[in-house]
């Protein structure tokens, strides 16, 4: 059974999820052309290509099919389609700058991360994500205002098990029952969270349309709910920040 929330100004740490949450839920409506795009790029059809990417999301999350070369290799091949080394090249560029836009912030949300450093709570993530993510981490806007970061495709489980919540919790050294945890919702993660005593806040994304992408949607009544990220500062730090 999940601790007594945490209030306005209390815990330790704040965990949050990426895609739809810290990144801009606006690229989302992108993913699927971007997809085919890279299919086309290796020779197979660009909708079987997003078919196949989309049906694999659970193996590649969790680092079955590898690094992202080998994925796109791995995916061309179940489309019918033995891509050549140039065609990998040249899908990999193309893919790697999708991926670039994909994980770019959201409106106001790198000042939301800041805010909270400031405040003096520790920051994590916990993502489910491929491998495009984790490869491009310490490149990214997002790394150096992390304390921690756990992605799905390293450690080799996603959310909602216990053991990827954990894996954040430890590394920032706090209880779960010391952390927030906010996400949009999908992947189950609000229920796993819950289950081990984190406070979570669901990130409703009330301004973009989005709740229909969700992956795996939670069905668990969240502590708290947001329209916007950039509200949840408020909610979590109360007069501290």
């Amino acid at each position: 059974m999940a601790a007594e929330r945490l209030e306005a100004g209390q815990g330790k740490a704040v965990v949050f999820d990426f895609y739809g949450t810290l990144s801009d839920p606006h690229v989302e409506f992108d993913r699927a052309a971007a997809y085919a795009a890279t299919g086309r790029a290796l020779g197979v059809d660009g909708d079987d290509f997003w078919h196949e990417m989309w049906t694999s999301f659970p193996e590649r999350v969790v680092g079955g099919l590898g690094g992202t070369r080998e994925t796109l290799a791995a995916i061309a091949l179940r489309c019918g389609s033995r891509p050549s080394e140039d065609q990998l090249d040249h899908a990999l560029v193309l893919h790697l700058g999708t991926a670039a836009t994909l994980r770019s912030p959201r409106p106001g949300g790198l000042a939301v991360l800041d805010r909270i450093r400031l405040a003096g709570l520790q920051i994590g993530l916990l993502s489910d994500c491929s491998s495009e993510l984790a490869e491009a981490w310490e490149t990214t806007p997002y790394a150096a205002r992390m304390d921690a970061a756990v992605f799905s495709w390293r450690l080799g489980v996603r959310k909602p098990d216990p053991r990827a919540f954990l894996e954040v919790t430890s590394a920032l050294d706090v209880a779960p029952a010391d952390c927030w945890y906010v996400g949009d919702g999908g992947s189950r993660e609000l229920w796993g969270a819950n289950r081990l005593g984190m406070t979570t806040v669901l990130v409703r994304n009330a301004a973009y349309g989005v709740e229909h992408l969700r992956v795996d949607a939670d069905t668990q009544e969240p502590a708290y709910a947001v329209d916007d990220l950039t509200e949840v500062p408020d909610l979590v730090l109360g007069s501290r920040g």
